[in-house]
């Protein structure tokens, strides 16, 4: 067991240095093969802004009306002692 958490602390500190930045948006990469393979990586860019758009909004008018409307009614006679 504990040659195994010996392995393990070992690859991840291999992992975390066999990263290094190279230019804006671009990182080299060592891959563990036998021996070691280095690829570049090139990352996604994105661009950030606002546009500004007519939206159409309709015209709402409210007409108010009085309508009758039943509403239901209860009447509780209390128990007599």
């Amino acid at each position: 067991m504990r040659k195994f958490a010996v392995v393990a602390a070992v690859l991840t500190a291999v992992s975390i240095s066999a990263c290094k930045k190279t230019a804006p948006g671009e990182y080299e990469v060592q891959k563990p093969v036998i021996g070691t393979q280095t690829d570049t990586i090139h990352t996604p860019t994105f661009q950030v802004g606002t546009e500004t758009t007519k939206v159409a909004v309709p015209k709402v008018e409210v007409k108010k009306e009085s309508t009758a409307v039943k509403v239901p009614t209860v009447k509780v006679n209390p128990a007599k002692k």
